[in-house]
């Protein structure tokens, strides 16, 4: 399991590095994006970088739970 989380975590760094920065300086970082990019229908708007970031974290986040519930 540890090795799949290891996996995982490659996997994440390696498609946010890849992505295209929207926004320079600080703004980006924190909270810069508009009410324009808000609102029903972001996921077909996303590119496949995007959604391959979302699936990724979703299954880093999972087996970070699983991995703390299971017994050592």
């Amino acid at each position: 399991m540890s090795i799949l989380q290891i996996l995982l975590s490659v996997g994440l760094m390696g498609v946010i590095l890849l992505q295209h920065r929207k926004t320079g300086g600080f703004s980006g970082m924190f909270g810069g994006g508009t009410q324009a990019d808000a609102g029903g229908g972001s996921w077909q708007r996303m590119n496949g970088l995007n959604k391959a970031t979302v699936v990724l974290t979703a299954l880093f986040m999972l087996f970070s739970l699983v991995l703390v519930v299971l017994p050592s």
